[in-house]
């Protein structure tokens, strides 16, 4: 079974609080790989980042004092471009999601039970490469050592472009395949 994972296309990384022009110009291709990999049969999965009205109180929030992804706010929401293919996204309060682990580990866990194979490949887009997307990559990788995890760079923005070719690096030293560096 092959999974992508859409990683926090939110208003917020995108256009608001915290977006970026190269989250805005990744919005296509995004778009593009999902719909792609639907008529593909991948199975799709969302998370957004979620955080409470007190976020500023939060160690995150005095680390980076900006509020935003709060729970049932515009900047929350998943991109109006991508919403009709997230229906359940995996809300996250946190980098990486446990709850995201812990689900493909039990898809893996039920397809190997069928007598099938288990989860064989994943890949991760989104935003931002250098927090979420690597926390998120390295969160899959714990929960499946054995599966075959790829980043699809053309499909990832960072906080800055430097930030996201480090954390592109970084992933490729925990054996995490990149795909379509620029």
């Amino acid at each position: 079974m092959d999974i992508l994972v859409v990683v926090d296309m939110q208003n917020d990384f995108v256009s608001g609080a915290l977006g970026t022009p190269e989250a805005g110009d990744i919005v296509p291709y995004v778009v593009g790989r999902v719909v792609d990999g639907l008529n593909r049969g991948e199975t799709v999965l969302f998370t957004r980042d979620t955080h409470g009205p007190d976020y500023l109180e939060t160690q995150e929030g005095k680390k980076l004092p900006v509020p935003h992804c709060i729970r049932g706010s515009e900047g929350w929401d998943i991109i109006p471009q991508l919403q009709e293919y997230a229906a359940n996204p995996i809300d996250k309060p946190t980098f990486g999601s446990r709850d995201l682990g812990a689900l493909l580990k039990a898809r893996d866990e039920d397809l190997r039970r069928q007598g099938k194979p288990g989860v064989e490949k994943v890949t991760l887009i989104g935003v931002c490469t250098d927090i979420c997307v690597l926390s998120n990559a390295l969160v899959v990788k714990a929960f499946l050592p054995e599966a075959e995890i790829f980043v699809d760079a053309s499909c990832c923005a960072g906080v800055t472009p430097q930030s996201h070719r480090t954390a592109l690096e970084a992933m490729k030293a925990c054996q995490i395949t990149v795909e379509h560096e620029q």
